[in-house]
């Protein structure tokens, strides 16, 4: 589903990105993990076209990112760290926005938007501006914005942050029904709880290099996740 070759990405100097190669498959919740700057964000932005990278390739679902960005950005749903929506409109009027330029019928986008609306326990907020919004509903309303078109690969960085509880486990439950039903998700995050409970297949990176990746098991072995990811942070 989302292959990636030898990315490079350099500011000036500093290589952020140093040759990363992952390959993230049909059915898999992948996790990718490292201290902040080691380089996560700047992969995800090459890897959904909003960033231009030095060198190495990025396919999804075997269409290159560099040669047919807009096709690939049919296909694919990403969530920011911190969501950059429109304030001035209301939590409605951004998700139908969201709809039209994925094209997705009134009947259809009607029912998704109730059903994650209602899930997340944003109707009666919908009417409401963004500006208006706490940081948990944004990202609620971010969730929801993602999945309209429903996507086959989802990329999220750090999209825990910020929410609650109830609403992590609802993520949670729609990560794995995307998996289940032949999508991906790839995303970043500090909460390695999460991450070993959740993920198939987990990725560490540290200064911009991939230090190790593969199943859960693979990984950490009899370890805990956290236990292997400060040892090799360590080294």
């Amino acid at each position: 589903m989302l292959k990636i070759e030898h990315l490079t990405k350099t500011y000036g100097d500093k290589k952020a990105v140093d040759d990363l190669s992952l390959h993230i498959h049909k059915g898999e919740i992948y996790g990718f993990i490292g201290h902040n700057g080691a380089g996560k964000t700047t992969t995800i932005k090459s890897v959904i076209g909003i960033q231009q990278f030095d060198s190495g390739t990025v396919t999804i679902d075997g269409i290159s990112i560099r040669r047919d960005p807009m096709k690939c950005k049919k296909e694919i749903a990403y969530i920011p760290d911190n969501p950059d929506l429109y304030d001035f409109m209301s939590g409605i009027k951004y998700l139908n926005f969201v709809a039209d330029v994925y094209r997705i019928p009134a009947d259809v986008r009607k029912e998704r938007i109730h059903r994650y609306a209602e899930a997340f326990e944003l109707t009666n907020d919908l009417g409401q501006p963004i500006s208006a919004y706490s940081h948990g509903m944004k990202q609620k309303l971010a969730i929801i914005a993602a999945w309209i078109h429903e996507p086959k690969l989802v990329i999220m960085d750090e999209p825990f942050v910020g929410l609650d509880p109830k609403a992590a486990h609802i993520l949670k439950e729609m990560m794995r029904e995307l998996c289940d039903n032949g999508g991906a998700i790839f995303f970043s995050t500090h909460v390695l709880e999460v991450a070993e409970k959740l993920c198939d297949k987990v990725a560490i990176i540290n200064h911009g290099k991939l230090v190790k990746a593969g199943t859960m098991d693979e990984v950490k072995g009899d370890d805990s996740l956290e236990e292997v990811f400060l040892e090799l942070e360590a080294v």
